[in-house]
């Protein structure tokens, strides 16, 4: 050991000085006392190294044979170190069998049995103590996590990579030499940050869509004590794929285009809404901006024009790439597409606002008879949740559950900002009903005296001033654009096993029944569309529909599938 080396010459040097001041014996009739002048460890030393070993150097020349296990002793408390002394060159050396205890004192002793080769002892017991520091670290450390994980997809661009280790790092040893990305063979630049026990990697710029990237650390980190990482770690990741804009509507170049057209844009993942807006959905004549709402629900983003559009026009419809996915992703290319319109203005829908959010919306009570199937959000207000019966809820914050709702239950007495998007919800409800029922010139009046049984209905208005019945079945016909509105002054009553059905595109999404009375659904018969109803809507045993139901009184449900519709 180093510090033993250093100890003997010192030792060395102490006693060549001591015996030039030493008189010889015959001479001299005063004899020189054997003192200890100093020891390895010091008195009071700090954080020793446990395989140490302590010695002890003398002022002259002492007898070996009396420098022994009896007369050095080194002690843990009150019990004795196992060990080996040797003597050599006036330096008394304790060799223990093993490694001293960690962070543990020791007291060692020269006592006065010890003597010098006059046979003189020792001047007096030597004494001192010092405290041994942590056990030496020879484990390797390993890597326990990596983010993103190995072999993940969808990753986003602006990843940050981290990897966290077993221990502490020695952080100058974490740097772009360590830790490092690759696309393939080619490096990506970046800033590499340590802290606690996590390194992270931060890429200069955003990563490449679609790419897969490979990380690695190297055996160069190492800890705190030197030990080098056990072995290098190598992950892999792939970057999301950029969204895209999947279809259109119209489609591109599209003639005779309604002029009420609401243009739609569908993509090829779930957007981020936040996005859309009029500077990221825009409609132009020529270099005229056209006005309109834009909105996005589910994989779909709308642009209603404010007013009917000009016949026999052409016109420019644009979503740039400023709109991003849930990632943070941007559209891979703007999609620009154009169409002319027709001559005629259509009917167009009617707009939901956050009502068209949920599959049933009610004011006062929604109560089931299980089982039902509800496909969609529900939601409740201004009643409280103890109001929605027949579901066994799950409480969550701001919301509830039910295995029989794929989708989410509302009510006004939930966490913020549930009340406050129930109350905007249930007021577009309303001017939603409003709006349906102050349609003016309907296309067709008092069409069969309320009964439309056996009727197969075109696209347009409708309306009745009285209750309407559907004793059989009913057909709904038209394009995927064309819209119907059903405006009835009293109650809407379908008999059991009736069922209406869509055909030549017909979407459920554009069909309206604004009902004054109360909305009966019969045992198992199917119903299309969004039901605005004044009053209360039921569906009766075992009834479906394809549809919206949003009743400014009560739902009463009885084993029905209700799903809303995309």
């Amino acid at each position: 050991m180093i510090l033993k080396k250093a100890f003997a010459a010192f030792a060395m040097a102490t006693v060549v000085l001591m015996a030039g001041c030493n008189k010889d014996k015959d001479n001299d009739p005063t004899p020189i006392i054997p003192q200890a002048l100093s020891s390895a460890p010091a008195d009071d030393a700090m954080d020793v190294e446990t395989n140490s070993t302590v010695m002890v150097s003398f002022n002259k020349n002492m007898d070996p044979a009396t420098i022994n296990g009896t007369t050095f002793m080194l002690m843990k408390g009150t019990e004795a170190v196992a060990g080996t002394v040797t003597y050599a060159d006036s330096t008394a050396t304790f060799t223990p069998t093993n490694d001293l205890t960690a962070s543990t004192l020791f007291t060692a002793t020269v006592n006065t049995g010890a003597m010098d080769t006059d046979g003189l002892p020792l001047e007096s017991d030597y004494t001192f103590s010092f405290t041994t520091g942590l056990a030496p670290d020879t484990t390797a450390p390993v890597v326990t996590l990596t983010n993103p994980l190995n072999n993940v997809v969808d990753v986003s661009l602006n990843q940050v990579v981290s990897v966290t280790f077993s221990e502490a790092m020695d952080a100058s040893t974490i740097n772009t030499t360590s830790l490092t990305l690759a696309s393939g063979t080619t490096i990506v630049t970046g800033a590499v940050s340590y802290t606690g026990m996590v390194a992270t990697f931060t890429p200069a710029a955003s990563l490449m869509a679609g790419v897969v990237y490979t990380a690695t650390v190297t055996t160069d980190a190492t800890d705190v004590r030197g030990n080098a990482l056990a072995s290098a770690k190598v992950w892999s990741f792939t970057t999301d794929v950029l969204p895209t804009a999947s279809a259109t509507s119209p489609l591109n170049n599209a003639t005779n285009v309604a002029r009420n057209k609401v243009l739609s844009v569908t993509f090829s993942e779930a957007m981020d809404g936040s996005t859309f807006n009029s500077s990221t959905f825009t409609l132009k004549q020529g270099s005229i901006l056209v006005t309109g709402a834009v909105a996005y629900s589910g994989t779909t983003a709308t642009f209603t024009p404010a007013a009917l559009l000009t016949a026999g026009t052409v016109y420019t419809a644009t979503v740039t790439s400023s709109v991003k996915d849930l990632g943070g992703n941007a559209l891979a290319a703007a999609q620009e597409w154009s169409f002319t319109t027709g001559t005629v203005a259509g009917l167009s829908v009617v707009n939901l606002g956050m009502a068209g959010n949920y599959a049933i919306l009610a004011k006062t009570a929604i109560n089931n008879i299980p089982n039902s199937a509800i496909t969609g959000d529900l939601g409740l207000s201004p009643a409280a949740t103890s109001f929605i019966t027949g579901f066994a809820l799950t409480n969550a914050t701001g919301y509830a559950t039910s295995p029989q709702v794929t989708g989410k239950v509302y009510a006004a007495d939930m966490a913020s900002p549930t009340s406050t998007n129930l109350t905007t919800a249930v007021e577009n409800m309303i001017t939603a009903y409003n709006d349906a029922a102050g349609r003016p010139t309907p296309d067709f009046s008092e069409l069969g005296t309320g009964n439309i049984g056996g009727k197969t209905l075109a696209a347009g208005l409708y309306k009745w001033t009285s209750t309407v019945t559907i004793p059989t079945d009913l057909v709904i016909s038209g394009t995927a654009d064309d819209v119907w509105i059903f405006q009835i002054s009293g109650d809407l009553t379908m008999s059991s096993a009736v069922n209406i059905t869509l055909t030549g595109g017909a979407q459920a999404k554009n069909i309206f029944w604004q009902v004054a009375g109360e909305v009966v659904i019969g045992t198992t018969s199917h119903f299309e569309g969004t039901i605005l109803s004044m009053t209360g809507i039921t569906l009766q045993t075992g009834a479906s529909m394809n549809g919206i139901a949003l009743a400014q009184t009560a739902v009463i449900l009885d084993q029905n599938t209700v799903v809303k519709p995309q």
